[in-house]
């Protein structure tokens, strides 16, 4: 007979109560505000509680365990931790917004817009040219809209 055979149970009784409850379903938007990069990510939460009776959480995403979003968010990008964490739909909802102004030909892109700079927003009623330079062929090319171009009002530069 081996030692270990020989030892005095260790355990308390109480064991992890097993899961009853079926899985919670979140989705959150994130941004990061180094690089501006958005994405959408959904997960499945599983919660359970110790041997010790504290809950605590488990989250999926696409069938992987990874760490809470909510603790220490990271930017997919760049690896960065300044991330914004919104509500779902916020990221794909600036996205549907920048194709739109894509798709949308603009009646004023041969004449352009004095004194507009490459920064300033359209005030109402002012037509947006959202296309780019001229190319050789006199057609212009369309301006690629990136999440960071509508975050740089929010980017506190210190000076």
């Amino acid at each position: 007979m081996s030692d270990i055979a020989r030892t005095p149970g260790t355990t308390t009784g109480t064991h992890p109560t097993p899961q009853t409850d079926p899985p919670a379903h979140e989705a959150y938007a994130f941004a990061c505000m180094s690089c501006g990069h958005g994405w959408e990510q959904s997960y499945e939460i599983t919660h359970h509680v110790d041997a010790d009776g504290r809950a605590h959480c488990v989250y999926y995403a696409d069938g992987e365990r990874v760490p809470s979003p909510l603790t220490r968010p990271t930017c997919l990008n760049c690896g960065g931790h300044v991330v914004r964490i919104m509500r779902a739909g916020q990221v794909s909802m600036v996205s549907k917004v920048m194709a739109g102004l894509h798709s949308q030909p603009s009646a004023g892109a041969a004449e352009g817009h004095a004194g507009a700079g490459a920064g300033s927003v359209p005030q109402q009623g002012e037509h947006t040219d959202d296309a780019g330079p001229a190319t050789e062929d006199g057609h212009r090319e369309r301006h690629h809209w990136h999440l960071s171009d509508l975050l740089h009002p929010f980017q506190h530069h210190r000076r």
